[in-house]
């Protein structure tokens, strides 16, 4: 996959920009606040259709406007593909519009149209931040990557408030509309289950190949999936079955706390290193080249599933690690078609096709190919 064209308008501090980047590794230079992490969260919006950077939708548009346009041209295994994503700020609210080839569509027919895998300093917290850091990285990468992940997550996103809301007022709740909910969230709750199991699975097996590779140590790193229901097996019948019954258990438990505390939206990750936890026992050190590993194999599995390498981003995380790191990181993913990279200087033993582009004042020129 190759984004031959991405242009910009009034995105942050983008008054306008039309750029077409190499193939190869694109690397984007400048001080700090001139415009490159404003670029690669453009870029991850044509991919996930959201910002890696902000909370609220409003964020992206430039300082006293009221509509951004984010729009790329790709090639893909397909043919091509035209997108666009359009933010717009009105009186009653921040709307966020998606085309594709010209048609609008909603939100779930734009994602995975094309793919990114993101890499920036906050990701370091993977490895010792809280469990919904965790689920947002599946979340993201299966939103791209799977067909209706997105459809089945929304799905029980809403069931889950609205038994949540149930629940709050237990004076009136009504315990036909409850097992309603309860129903959609088992049928949601069940495909979101199965496709986090075996996408880790498939993470797992790379993340320990990419540690290996990264470390100087014999240690083993396992990545594994933590379903807040356990289940058997890996199937539809018994995920949704040991759905019910934990649902069943923990009934009473729910009412007490007046919040719904089984399903999904409680999974996790764990990270180890030779069986011990890594966020309490790994140094600093260890915990980088563990969310190293984990990227790259973020990389290798969403490659592999749909037989196109994804876009992928790098955003300021090369000053984040050592020299050995940062060219074994680069060496790892070093069969992508294309990457992005924002950095302050030039960073060391840059691979060859790569293309050096001067960032200042949101204006981005070529300086270099390598």
């Amino acid at each position: 996959m190759l984004l031959t064209r991405i242009a910009l308008s009034n995105v942050r501090n983008y008054a306008g920009l039309d750029l077409e980047p190499a193939p190869g590794l694109n690397v984007f230079v400048g001080a700090n606040a001139q415009g490159k992490s404003n670029l690669l969260e453009a870029i991850a919006m044509l991919g996930t259709g959201k910002s890696f950077r902000a909370s609220r939708d409003a964020d992206v548009v430039r300082d006293g406007l009221e509509l951004a346009v984010i729009r790329g041209e790709a090639s893909v295994r397909a043919g091509s593909v035209n997108l666009a994503c359009v933010v717009s700020k009105g009186p009653r609210g921040t709307r966020k519009t998606y085309t594709v080839n010209g048609r609008d569509v909603r939100y779930a027919g734009f994602l995975g149209k094309i793919r990114v895998v993101t890499f920036v300093p906050s990701d370091l917290q993977l490895a010792t931040g809280s469990p919904s850091l965790r689920r947002s990285f599946l979340n993201v990468a299966l939103a791209q990557d799977v067909p209706h992940y997105y459809r089945e997550f929304a799905r029980y996103r809403k069931a889950l408030q609205q038994k949540n809301a149930l629940l709050r007022d237990p004076a009136s709740l009504d315990p036909e509309l409850l097992a309603i909910y309860e129903q959609a969230m088992v049928a949601s709750g069940t495909a979101l289950m199965l496709a986090r199991s075996h996408f880790a699975s498939a993470i797992a097996l790379e993340a320990r190949r990419a540690h290996a590779r990264f470390s100087a140590a014999t240690e083993v790193f396992d990545v594994a999936y933590e379903p807040n229901v356990a289940f058997e097996a890996p199937t539809a019948d018994a995920v949704a079955a040991a759905f019910t019954a934990r649902l069943r258990a923990v009934a009473d438990a729910e009412r007490a706390r007046r919040s719904a505390i089984a399903g999904p939206h409680r999974d996790d990750l764990s990270f180890r290193l030779d069986g011990h936890s890594l966020e309490a026992y790994g140094s600093q050190g260890q915990q980088r080249t563990a969310v190293l590993a984990l990227k790259v194999a973020e990389y290798a599995v969403m490659r592999e599933r749909s037989n196109e390498s994804p876009v992928l981003l790098l955003d300021d995380v090369l000053s984040e690690l050592d020299e050995d790191r940062a060219a074994a990181f680069l060496a790892g993913v070093g069969d992508y078609e294309q990457a992005f990279v924002t950095a302050t200087h030039l960073p060391a033993g840059l691979p060859s096709r790569t293309t050096v582009y001067a960032v200042r004042e949101a204006r981005v020129a070529v300086e270099a190919p390598c």
